[in-house]
């Protein structure tokens, strides 16, 4: 990324103004209604220096684009795309830049990132599959270059961090040698394991976030296909209306409620394809708090999934 596109864009002293970057906002928009792009462009950059926002930034990105000034509209989104939750339009558009340039690996790691968070996107996913053929059509060598960089990383031992000891002989006493290791386990099978708490997850969350790691992302890509199988055999037993519905209307306990949110468990449907021990591998999830939720489910036809 070429800071000096970056300062023109956004500027490097300006001061915050959200409601002047409201009246050029707007403005602007009014402008490219009537296809004075041009125009528009030059009051969205003033609403990004009265106030920097991922949509005023993504407007402007996405205007840049549209008149062939593809390296600051890539500066752009690439600056949208940065904080702890990117913009998911944003790394789709990066996605199709990076695509154009043929850099296959880069646009990849975008819609990896889509679909990290939202599994379902239906557009990340179709373009996916055109980037992946695409890729398929000649060897790749970046994309061979940050394997192996990852690879490696992931073959690094946790005792090269900077942890706990009780951390650390936590760790040790799981099995748990390399970060690769720490990528398949969840935060409930840490903090179900006896003399494990809430500071030690932190201390290794934090660890994992500044290599841009998080835990359980080794377990997405390997249960991601099999959830999605189990849900279209739930459709059998209900309807989409009923699998949909959000885990609001089952009117859990908080702990309960808690232990659902834990697990980024948002409808009936998601709940319907885990197990027992699924929840009970959360933190302070009991046998009460299990009959509760089997109850609850039965109301509306639904079980809890069962392994054969």
């Amino acid at each position: 990324m070429s800071p000096s596109i970056l300062d023109t864009v956004i500027g490097e002293t300006a001061a915050s103004d959200p409601s002047a970057a409201a009246e050029h906002y707007k403005s602007a928009v009014e402008l490219e209604a009537d296809g004075e792009r041009e125009q528009a462009i030059e009051l969205l950059r003033k609403a990004v220096d009265c106030d920097d926002t991922a949509n005023h930034q993504f407007k402007l990105a996405y205007l840049l684009d549209l008149v062939g000034e593809e390296d600051e509209a890539t500066a752009i989104y690439e600056q949208i795309c940065s904080g702890d939750r990117p913009h998911m339009n944003a790394l789709l558009n990066l996605a199709v830049l990076h695509e154009d340039r043929g850099e296959i690996g880069e646009a990849e790691k975008c819609l990896r990132q889509i679909l990290d968070t939202s599994p379902n996107h239906w557009r990340a996913r179709m373009f996916m599959k055109d980037v992946q053929a695409s890729r398929n059509m000649y060897y790749d060598e970046e994309h061979a270059r940050d394997l192996a960089k990852r690879n490696a990383l992931l073959d690094t031992p946790v005792t090269d961090f900077e942890l706990s000891v009780r951390a650390r002989n936590c760790l040790k006493k799981m099995q748990i040698r390399t970060l690769g290791d720490l990528l398949r386990i969840s935060e409930a099978e840490l903090l179900s394991y006896k003399n494990f708490g809430e500071t030690s997850l932190t201390e290794i969350k934090t660890m994992l976030a500044s290599k841009g790691l998080r835990l359980g992302q080794g377990l997405e890509g390997q249960y991601t296909w099999a959830r999605r199988q189990i849900y279209d055999q739930l459709r059998g037993k209900a309807t989409d209306a009923v699998l949909n519905k959000p885990i609001s209307v089952l009117d859990l306990s908080v702990r309960a409620r808690k232990a659902l949110q834990f697990l980024g468990i948002q409808s009936l449907g998601d709940l319907a394809t885990r197990t027992e021990a699924e929840l009970m591998g959360v933190k302070n999830f009991g046998a009460t708090s299990l009959t509760e939720v089997r109850e609850k489910l039965t109301e509306f036809s639904l079980l809890l999934r069962t392994l054969d």
